[in-house]
């Protein structure tokens, strides 16, 4: 067998051993399925909630969320393309294409108010449950253990510098707790999450962690984005921001899950590639 032939087959043995994300719906839960990555899995509450501006010190339930009911509208036979379409209590109706591929998964998200009425449909949030990719052996940690047990795996970007959690300051009142929010520049302080907000504004809009065995990492981004959150079911978010509806108008966001070999660098290159809206001019 000639060299030629060698690199070959090395070739196609590459392209067929490459991992392949593949999705499903289970009830609420998007599922990612990666049997490649410790838990096999990750687990998105997609979407966990829509929500009103004016959100970081009021009744969650009371003011802030807007019911909305969900539909699995297809989902391709090969498990790699699916589509959704919520409806919000006020008419609006928010689709969603999802597309999963070798090691990201793409959103495309379609939100319209095909009603005569103004919708406060101001924000939303994907809540991304990182449990078992991050070491531990459910999602729920709730009353069940440290609520900040898996934090040391996690990132944001501060300064324009990779930052694990927890970071410093770390902010520990707010009308709920714990967790923590970041709010980006362009953001109201008062129209994000109601749990602890940090003095530090994030450099971007990545947000992710590390897997178990530290050969992986798992982030996300969304353009444009309300905020990043770091939750109370090991859960990290960026949220994607609508910023109200007229009647008759239609807005678009698209996001992206990124689950990759553990090289922050390519990982940071490729986002800003695929969102350079996020990136500072320099001065």
């Amino acid at each position: 067998m000639n060299l030629g032939t060698i690199l070959s087959f090395c070739a196609i043995a590459a392209v067929a051993a490459e991992p392949e994300l593949t999705l499903s719906r289970d009830k609420n839960y998007l599922v990612i399925h990666a049997p490649h990555v410790p838990g096999g899995e990750i687990r998105i509450n997609y979407l966990e909630a829509y929500c009103r501006a004016g959100s970081t010190d009021a009744d969650w339930v009371k003011h802030t969320v807007i019911p909305h009911t969900n539909e699995l509208v297809s989902l391709s036979d090969d498990r790699r393309t699916m589509k959704l379409r919520d409806t919000l209590e006020d008419g609006v109706i928010v689709e969603h294409t999802i597309t999963a591929k070798s090691d990201e998964v793409d959103f495309r998200v379609v939100a319209r108010n095909p009603t005569p009425n103004t919708s406060e449909v101001h924000w939303a949030q994907p809540c991304v449950r990182l449990g078992p990719f991050t070491g531990f052996t459910s999602n729920d940690n709730g009353s069940k253990g440290a609520p900040e047990d898996y934090l040391g795996k996690c990132f944001i970007f501060l300064d324009g510098k990779m930052e694990r959690m927890p970071v410093r300051p770390w902010a520990t009142t707010a009308r709920y707790t714990p967790g923590q929010t970041w709010a980006p520049k362009h953001v109201p302080r008062t129209d994000v999450n109601p749990r602890p907000l940090s003095p530090l504004v994030p450099s971007n809009g990545l947000i992710g962690c590390y897997s178990a065995d530290d050969r992986w990492i798992w982030a996300t981004a969304w353009e444009p984005y309300q905020e990043l959150f770091q939750g109370v079911a090991r859960c990290l978010h960026s949220d994607f921001r609508i910023g109200g509806l007229e009647p008759g108008q239609t807005k678009t966001i698209r996001g992206k899950v990124y689950l990759v070999p553990a090289d922050s660098a390519a990982l940071r290159s490729r986002y800003e590639r695929d969102f350079p809206e996020h990136i500072a001019p320099l001065k």
